[in-house]
């Protein structure tokens, strides 16, 4: 810190995001902006040059993504803090921020009292999660552990999620109609779902589907 005041960056690929979050912390008694970013990669320049105390961080960015970002700075630059601030919550998105070093993880819906005594919190060494995360987190440590979907269920899932039918997801894995139905079967039991719709957003959820990235 300089003078007491918390330096921070702000990293974020859409622009007018990286303005509200400056705006929002302009007024904030013992927080200094340094500098922001579109993308990962110039985030690290500006770790390198600016040495800030803390990092904010979007998940979803070109050329390097945030959990790429958030790994880099910690390896690179551990005084440095990284805070998560994202629009995603999802376990998969949770797990990979915290796994990748992140001190704390935080939603956009955030207010600026609740994002400025997360920086501060965050300067000090503190874990600062959003009442959302925690409960995500909490939840997912209770919840029994599952049996891990076979490569062919993930496939048959993938191909759910494509919108085929039983019978074209038959053709596609060259089985046998009957085949799909007993994957789908066994997978809906390992996820705990009733139908295919939530069998695909419970698999989202868990990161047991592919995802396109921005």
């Amino acid at each position: 810190m300089t003078g007491g005041r918390i330096r921070v960056i702000v990293v974020d690929d859409h622009t007018v995001m990286r303005a509200g979050v400056i705006a929002l912390l302009a007024g904030e008694d013992g927080i200094e902006i340094v500098g922001e970013a579109g993308d990962g990669r110039a985030a690290l320049e500006l770790v390198e040059r600016h040495d800030p105390d803390v990092a904010l961080v979007d998940l979803r960015m070109p050329v390097l993504d945030g959990v790429g970002t958030t790994a880099e700075i910690v390896a690179r630059h551990p005084r440095t803090r990284v805070l998560i601030l994202t629009t995603y919550d999802t376990d998969q998105d949770i797990e990979r921020g915290v796994e990748a070093g992140a001190i704390g993880y935080l939603l956009k819906d955030t207010t600026r009292e609740q994002l400025a005594d997360a920086i501060h919190s965050a300067a000090r060494g503190e874990t600062v999660l959003a009442p959302r995360v925690a409960q995500k987190l909490i939840a997912r440590m209770r919840r029994p552990a599952q049996d891990p979907l076979t490569a062919r269920e993930t496939d048959v899932l993938n191909a759910v999620a494509d919108g085929l039918t039983n019978a074209e997801i038959g053709r596609r894995l060259v089985i046998t109609e009957a085949t799909v139905k007993t994957h789908l079967l066994r997978l809906f039991a390992k996820l705990d779902v009733n139908d295919r719709t939530r069998a695909v957003v419970v698999a989202m959820e868990r990161g047991l589907l592919r995802r396109p990235q921005r």
